[in-house]
């Protein structure tokens, strides 16, 4: 008998998924939230028949868990950890973990690549387009790569796994796998998905007028509320807010924090650990400890939401050659322009700061950060203009 415990996410459902196509009515699968894996690591080792051999997929056990994993392991050899998460490198050091963040190539791997490996490589598991396709839209959706990419079906089949129950889910793509020579949705499944494109663009778009931004540590974060579309969300405030570190998504009904960053060099697993979290790079968790409640929620809820950046100005542009106008809550102006198209100047108030940047994007990402203004529409734009001129006129 073997019986696997996984995460609760696409990723550990997939690792499920694979282990019922391994080994059929001989595997039990209970899918975990970090913290109720150790009690079904406890419940395993004093209620388990002994004979049965554990499979633990992307997550890690606590520090006692580990050490009566490791004593199982010595005593009956049936143990297997597989993880792909930085934060838990340290397992490598047994001979049943099996930790592994990018692959020879280069590529960042997930947990059900990872145990897809483990399964053909000891032929406990026929290879086959439709599986490996499967598991390469859970690897690139797990760890973004489906962005980069431009591969909207991982994304789609996350969306999936949440619109249907997780039995459901289950019961249709090892159908599919079963049977399909690859792996895609049927008609209905790509009517609902694209619902629910159209629900995550609209809830995305409340978020973003809801973000503040404070200094936590040593770095810039963008804080909001969500109980929903975490990856999204992050994802796309982001892009949408480029001068914060990184977004942190405040999830208060299960008291646990999200983290997420577009930067290569912001590392959130090492914020999340801070809490007692971990994960990976880009993407990251923790619990809402106190510290943490205060830090981001405490310290932050007076805070007013981000000024957002008017979208449809014909004048007032970015990268203008008359200069680019903004404003922040105190009526504070701004005015970002290049001289020679290589410094970047940026006033306040019509007095010209000392410091000066090398780009466009680092003088908005200074303003942005130091004094949180917005680009005006255009009317504020006009309206300044034409303030100047008659000042000018009258002098």
């Amino acid at each position: 008998m073997y019986k696997l415990l996984s995460h609760n996410d696409l990723d550990g459902v997939g690792c499920g998924i694979l282990a019922k196509l391994a080994f059929g009515e001989q595997v039990k699968v209970r899918y975990n939230s970090i913290s109720s894996l150790n009690r079904e690591i406890e419940y395993f080792l004093e209620n388990d028949e002994p004979d049965t051999f554990l499979f633990v997929t992307d997550l890690t056990p606590n520090e006692d868990n580990e050490k009566r994993l490791n004593d199982f392991y010595n005593a009956k050899g049936k143990v297997q950890l597989i993880d792909h998460h930085k934060s838990a490198l340290h397992f490598n050091d047994y001979e049943w973990g099996y930790i592994l963040v990018e692959d020879d190539e280069g590529k960042p791997t997930s947990a059900t690549s990872l145990l897809y490996e483990y399964l053909v490589t000891n032929n406990l598991l026929q290879p086959s387009e439709a599986v490996s396709e499967f598991v390469e839209l859970v690897r690139q959706y797990d760890t973004w790569e489906w962005e980069k990419n431009g591969n909207h079906q991982a994304h789609s089949l996350n969306s999936l796994f949440y619109l249907i129950s997780m039995e459901e889910f289950e019961e249709k793509i090892m159908e599919r796998l079963r049977t399909s020579d690859h792996f895609d949705f049927d008609e209905f499944e790509k009517k609902i998905l694209k619902m629910e494109a159209d629900k995550i663009d609209r809830y995305i778009r409340r978020k973003k007028k809801e973000i503040v931004q404070a200094n936590i540590g040593e770095h810039l974060a963008g804080i909001v509320y969500a109980e929903t579309y975490h990856s999204e969300l992050g994802n796309e405030l982001g892009k949408e807010y480029p001068h914060l570190d990184y977004i942190a998504i405040v999830i208060m009904g299960g008291k646990r924090i999200s983290l997420r960053t577009i930067y290569d060099d912001i590392d959130v697993s090492e914020v999340a650990g801070q809490f007692g979290g971990g994960g990976h790079q880009k993407a990251s968790g923790c619990t809402l400890t106190e510290e943490a409640y205060k830090l981001f929620v405490l310290d932050t809820f007076h805070l007013s939401p981000i000024l957002a950046d008017a979208k449809r100005n014909q004048y007032n542009l970015k990268l203008s050659s008359f200069g680019s106008f903004y404003m922040n809550r105190n009526n504070d102006t701004f005015i970002l322009y290049s001289k020679n198209s290589q410094d970047w100047i940026l006033e306040k108030n019509k007095i010209e700061l000392e410091q000066t940047f090398t780009s466009f994007e680092d003088g908005e990402r200074f303003l942005k950060r130091n004094y949180e203004a917005a680009l005006v529409r255009d009317e504020l734009f006009v309206d300044y203009l034409m303030s100047e001129v008659k000042k000018r006129d009258n002098l």
